[in-house]
């Protein structure tokens, strides 16, 4: 090589990315492997300098995320320790201490006025009931017997605490509002990915995602003004507002919840199954029906769970539409009362520690149990059954 022939430039590295270097390019000589080893430690630097930059990124984003999952199982646990503490005197109260009438009754002054001692004397009467009541182990104590019985009377001379017939209309209600529900629901969603125009769905599914967002208590104002009227009209039965309205009511908050899981369930179905099915000679229902529902059942068994989990914990639509009356009955024409009903609607007037206010939260903590226990059979029964049901293992 003549001196006078200059050597080609190498690119130089600045910043993180690098221009690569062809070795072809620099001809044997003097200076040439130097400037490859020097371009290849800038590299190797940079990229460390961006790997320690992604790390960092990541390491945040992971701890950030950390945090926020343990702060929700905080949350969670504080709840659930908050409700049973409040609920836990029931079981675990002590023999309550008798009271004399004398000391808790004073008598009137009647200043010779005779209808002001009758009077007088009535009252002191009454008193005695209510404090051989409280003190003696009656009906007014939270016990088994009174729990388990069919009366749900808290305000009373004699309280009965009787759960069944909330219970029995929560689970009325609820059913109803899935037995209408899950099937427009299901079907709305099926529509949707298999068979609705790209700009349909782009409407049909928003459309029906903004009720989710609708306040429970416009959805119970609308059943009890215009819905129970109507229906009423319609079927001619007794009682304007019943179960049969109140799960009406229930099933337009829970249709939006059911179709959203059932949509995301249906949509990500492999295509080459459905691809499949119609190279075979079926018709679009016939795969829809056939093949993609059951291969997306895992989601939609977990969306009619989260609509159940939903209809049971409402409170506002039932409070307004269902007559509130604390009746066992089978007859889906009849008022009903749920548990969430009752705690909203009796919380704020109970007094605080007393055998009502334990039992309102003792109704909580069935719910919170409840839903607890509906989420295991879901987390179990979908992944660990269905799962391994349509993955063939």
């Amino acid at each position: 090589m003549n001196r006078n022939e200059k050597e080609p430039e190498t690119p130089v590295a600045t910043g993180p990315r690098v221009s690569q270097v062809r070795k072809t390019e620099v001809p044997p000589g003097k200076g040439g492997s130097s400037n490859i080893a020097r371009v290849a430690t800038v590299q190797k630097v940079s990229k460390v300098d961006l790997q320690k930059k992604l790390h960092i990124s990541d390491l945040i984003a992971e701890k950030l995320i950390t945090t926020i999952a343990f702060a929700s199982l905080a949350a969670i646990v504080m709840i659930f320790i908050f409700i049973f503490r409040e609920a836990a005197p029931i079981f675990f109260a002590s023999e309550p201490a008798t009271v004399s009438p004398t000391e808790s009754v004073v008598e009137d002054e009647t200043y010779g006025d005779e209808f002001l001692s009758e009077n007088a004397k009535h009252r002191e009467e009454q008193s005695k009931q209510s404090t051989s009541v409280e003190t003696g182990g009656g009906e007014g104590e939270a016990s088994a017997a009174n729990l388990l019985s069919t009366h749900w009377q808290p305000v009373s001379l004699e309280p009965k605490y009787g759960l069944l017939p909330l219970a029995a209309g929560s689970l009325k209600i609820t059913l109803l509002a899935i037995l209408i529900a899950a099937p427009i629901a299901i079907f709305a969603a099926l529509y949707t990915s298999s068979f609705a125009p790209k700009w349909s769905k782009e409407i049909l599914k928003p459309a029906i995602e903004i009720l989710a967002g609708f306040p429970s208590v416009v959805i119970g104002f609308f059943a009890l003004v215009f819905l129970a009227s109507m229906m009423q009209e319609l079927f001619g039965y007794d009682y304007r507002l019943n179960a049969f309205v109140g799960g009406v009511a229930m099933s337009v908050a829970v249709i939006p919840i059911i179709f959203t899981v059932a949509e995301d369930a249906l949509s990500v179905v492999p295509r080459f199954m459905t691809e499949a099915s119609l190279a075979l000679g079926a018709s679009k229902w016939q795969t829809a029906l056939f093949v993609t529902l059951p291969a997306a059942t895992p989601g939609v068994f977990a969306a009619v769970l989260l609509g159940f989990g939903r209809a049971l914990g409402e409170t506002m639509i039932v409070l307004m539409a269902t007559g509130n009356a604390a009746l066992i009955s089978w007859n889906f024409l009849e008022p009903v009362r749920t548990m969430s009903a009752t705690i909203g609607a009796e919380m704020a007037e109970v007094v605080f520690g007393d055998t009502h206010y334990r039992v309102l939260f003792l109704l909580g903590s069935l719910l919170f149990i409840f839903t607890f226990i509906l989420n295991g059979i879901a987390e179990v029964f979908v992944r660990q059954r269905l799962l391994k049901r349509f993955r063939g293992s």
